[in-house]
């Protein structure tokens, strides 16, 4: 059946009108808007981690993407300009964004650092404009306050919303309304589904399913029978019946925490590359605590210089939030997946089995007051941080990162936000704002 013959599947045109807002390569975007000099050149963000970690529109026009090694998109553009992410920054300008966004609806998820859902219900009469207007004007406040480009999605659920804005990238609008999606979703391919990962649409390939529309004219009974619950969801999301609403509050809970650290140049000396791991494990804790969680499962793993990763998993007797506590087992589980002799670039801890901390079981020979008084050092121990800044109190094997900051500062690895400081700011307490430079 041709796109032209196909009937439409509903009358309203936003029966939930839902905005997705992606920032068109955001981290050198962001670069772009406070370095204007930036603007129009090819540029990249990670230097300090060696790959590309984002790349401006103009890098890629020339074949620079991520994640590739920088000295390869150096080949490729000789005068490619590389900076140091600066995830602090970026934090910054992204709440700025989400603040732009909740003057005109207070329904706005943070969908990621770059990335909003907004909800438009009932706000016609008070902006005297439809949704599809409501939703351009936000694109071009966003815009017009930021200094860079967003891409905007207007639809009746939060899956078609996000495909969307992906439609006209960069600098993209499009609304697709609930009563055009016969005539748009015979054109749209599996993959630009959030939820259709390379094995479901290989699956659903088996089936005769080519494109979103052939799989939402299957029968929901067939979508629940191939794909369950998941399928059903996205088969209702897809038809424009909203499922998955905008979430307003924060997340509350994980399913796990990790944390990773790239260091330059690579090392294979044991002691630094433990301490590198440590310090991931003092910042997953310190994460966890604060959400107040305790895990069980501990996964440690290191990546090699020739990007090559290893890992190994190990369980604690029972959940913990104490990083004394994990310590024991992360040395454990270091010694069987540290290899001497090889130089690595990145360490990882993933913490999961998570739990809420809330009361404790237990067994019949565990150390109370032991443990109890581990309790009462990571209280100290969050209490100092939050005072003074994260990791001003932490394990004496973090001490070798001292001894090696040429592995963590060198080569101008450091973001400008790190080096310029105002009047009064440490390298570890600083205000929330970006540096900017104005000529008087």
């Amino acid at each position: 059946m041709s796109a032209s013959t196909n009937r439409p599947l509903l009358i309203s045109s936003f029966p939930k009108p839902i905005l997705h807002i992606d920032c068109d390569a955001f981290f050198t975007s962001v670069e772009q808007a406070l370095h204007p000099e930036l603007k129009g050149k090819a540029v990249v963000t990670g230097k300090e981690r060696g790959i590309v970690a984002c790349a401006s529109y103009e890098a890629k026009a020339l074949g620079v993407k991520r994640p590739m090694r920088l000295w390869e998109a150096q080949r490729i553009c000789p005068s490619l300009i590389c900076l140091p992410s600066d995830y602090e920054t970026y934090s910054l300008i992204s709440t700025r964004m989400f603040e732009i966004i909740r003057r005109f609806t207070p329904t706005v998820e943070e969908y990621s650092i770059d990335e909003a859902f907004a909800e438009l219900s009932g706000l016609r009469r008070l902006h005297r404009a439809g949704y599809a207007e409501i939703a351009w004007e936000i694109k071009q406040t966003v815009q017009q306050e930021l200094g860079f480009t967003v891409s905007v999605g207007l639809s009746a659920s939060k899956t078609l919303a996000k495909i969307a804005s992906k439609e006209k990238k960069p600098d993209g609008f499009f609304a697709l309304r609930a009563s055009e999606l016969h005539l748009f979703l015979p054109r749209v391919a599996l993959e630009r589904v959030c939820g259709f990962g390379p094995n479901t649409v290989a699956l659903l390939e088996k089936h005769g399913i080519r494109n979103i529309w052939d799989y939402v004219n299957r029968p929901e009974t067939w979508a629940k029978d191939l794909l369950g619950k998941i399928g059903v969801e996205l088969w209702h999301e897809l038809r424009g019946e909203s499922v998955y609403p905008v979430m307003t509050q924060g997340k509350e809970s994980y399913a796990s925490i990790s944390k990773t650290k790239t260091f330059t140049p690579p090392s294979c000396e044991k002691d630094f590359v433990k301490a590198q791991l440590v310090r991931n494990l003092e910042s997953a804790f310190i994460k966890m605590r604060r959400h107040k969680l305790k895990a069980k499962r501990l996964c440690v793993f290191l990546r090699s210089q020739d990007f090559r990763s290893s890992g190994v998993e190990g369980e604690f007797n029972r959940s913990t939030s104490s990083t004394l506590e994990a310590v024991q087992l992360t040395d454990h589980l270091f010694e069987q997946v540290f290899q001497p002799g090889k130089a690595y670039r990145l360490t990882g801890i993933v913490l999961s089995r998570m739990e809420a901390d809330r009361t404790v079981q237990y067994d019949l020979f565990d150390d109370v007051p032991k443990i109890e008084s581990m309790k009462r050092i990571d209280r100290v121990l969050d209490g100092v941080n939050e005072l003074y800044g994260k990791h001003a109190l932490h394990l004496g094997t973090s001490l070798w990162l001292g001894k090696h900051r040429q592995h963590v500062a060198g080569r101008g690895d450091l973001p400008e936000r790190k080096t310029e400081l105002l009047k009064g700011e440490t390298f570890r307490q600083r205000l929330g704002i970006p540096v900017w430079r104005v000529c008087v």
